[in-house]
């Protein structure tokens, strides 16, 4: 019978999930079919409610909610407009002003609130009627926003790599933090080059050149959105407090900045925002606990010792193993949402990485790097659906503008992929191996 519990495993959750099941329910109801396989009922279902209990109970989980509830406040709070303005003080000399503004605008905003569909929502309904009224095609800039704001999940501090941390056991957040800005800063960079390329065959126009005082105003009234980052991520490498500490701290400042320093939060609005960072934080928390006890039922069944053999069994190059479990990855990003995907397959894949002699910080931010992409692509593209509701664009009219910028993602994917320092150059400066 334990022979068939990888079908059964992965057969139910692809038939609940296609029937319309929401993904925490399929992944409980898999775990315990396929867990009924090795031992009696009422025993899988103890031991699994015990795994989803233990599970959540880490300090390190903590981080989620108060980072959620830092985004959600600063996404109210007025700092994506501020935000852009910087933006467009510092890229706007370039060909396709605007198209970069958005680019740089949702690598900041992300890296703070630490979510793309907040960043699509927030940065890309402040774009697009820019960019509409200076001539751009509402679907063009709908792509250039929707492909831009995924950085935003590799640059910290960002709840996936914490999920993935928690995940992996024994990777250090902070570690993951560090590793994730340069892939994060090469795929925004990367979508700058093809937007200017696009805008010197469309002729979009340039910025003017601002004046010394509206620069100098610009500069000062983003710098305390900015000096998040550096209280974070200072805070962490300094040693101060851990990456959970350094989420409450952020909900502090960014409530700071929301209610006194930008006033555009009143106390009024406090229920809403604490309503929904709690529906947020629920979601991504039932996910988890689900998930630790369907990866214990993998490990109970051998699963990612079958997988590690029968891919080794295609080949022993490191290389070519990864591009097939990008392959993979890309396929199920297109069809499940992120959050559920890392706690998926992490357990399934890292042993099969570790054995080839990969690196699972690296490793990480590779799994990020790839699911993000799936945040772009229908059926279940949040991040797509967001940035064409904020756009008033048609999903279908946004899929072909969207192809060049998807092609720059899967180059910056290739580059994460094959070259390990990307990822691993400043954990190692820092001192973090």
């Amino acid at each position: 019978m334990e022979a068939y519990v990888p079908l059964v495993l992965f057969g139910s959750f692809f038939l609940l999930v296609f029937s319309g099941v929401p993904i925490a329910f399929s992944l409980g109801v898999s775990a315990i079919l396929s867990g009924m396989m090795m031992m009696p009922l009422e025993v899988i279902l103890a031991i699994v409610s015990q795994k989803m209990v233990a599970g959540l109970d880490s300090f390190a989980l903590l981080a989620i909610p108060f980072f959620i509830l830092a985004g959600v406040l600063m996404n109210s709070g007025g700092i994506a407009r501020r935000l852009i303005n910087f933006s467009q003080l510092i890229v706007g000399s370039l060909p396709g002003s605007l198209a970069h503004v958005n680019v740089m605008a949702n690598m900041l905003f992300g890296s703070i609130s630490g979510s793309a569909t907040a960043s699509a929502a927030a940065v890309g309904g402040t774009m697009a009627p820019l960019q509409k009224e200076a001539g751009y095609e509402p679907a063009y800039s709908a792509a250039v926003n929707v492909t831009s704001c995924i950085t935003g999940l590799l640059i910290p501090p960002s709840n996936v790599l914490i999920i993935y941390a928690l995940t992996a056991g024994g990777i250090s957040v902070a570690t993951l933090f560090m590793a994730g800005y340069l892939p994060g800063i090469l795929m925004g960079l990367s979508l700058m080059v093809v937007a200017g390329v696009i805008a010197k065959r469309r002729n979009y126009p340039t910025e003017p050149k601002p004046s010394l005082a509206f620069a100098l105003k610009v500069t000062w009234d983003a710098i305390p959105s900015l000096f998040l980052v550096i209280i974070v991520m200072g805070g962490i490498l300094g040693g101060v407090f851990t990456a959970t500490e350094a989420s409450a701290i952020a909900v502090v400042y960014a409530f700071f900045l929301s209610v006194v320093v930008y006033r555009e939060v009143k106390i009024l609005d406090l229920p809403k925002i604490l309503l929904n960072s709690v529906v947020t934080t629920s979601i991504v928390m039932i996910l988890i606990a689900i998930s630790i006890g369907m990866s214990w039922v993998m490990t109970r069944a051998d699963i990612p010792y079958m997988l590690t053999d029968a891919l080794l069994a295609i080949s022993e190059n490191p290389l070519v193993i990864l591009l097939i479990i990008n392959v993979i990855l890309l396929v199920v990003g297109v069809f499940m949402d992120m959050t559920p995907a890392v706690l998926i397959f992490t357990p399934i894949f890292l042993p099969i990485v570790k054995n080839i002699g990969i690196d699972p910080v690296h490793f990480g931010i590779m799994l990020v790097a790839n699911l993000c992409i799936g945040l772009c692509t229908p059926p279940v593209g949040s991040a797509l659906f967001i940035g064409c509701t904020v756009s008033g664009v048609k999903l279908h009219n946004v899929i072909k503008p969207m192809l060049p910028l998807f092609v720059a993602l899967l180059f910056s994917l290739g580059a994460i992929i094959y070259f390990p320092e990307l990822s691993l150059f400043l954990p190692k400066l820092f001192g973090m191996y």
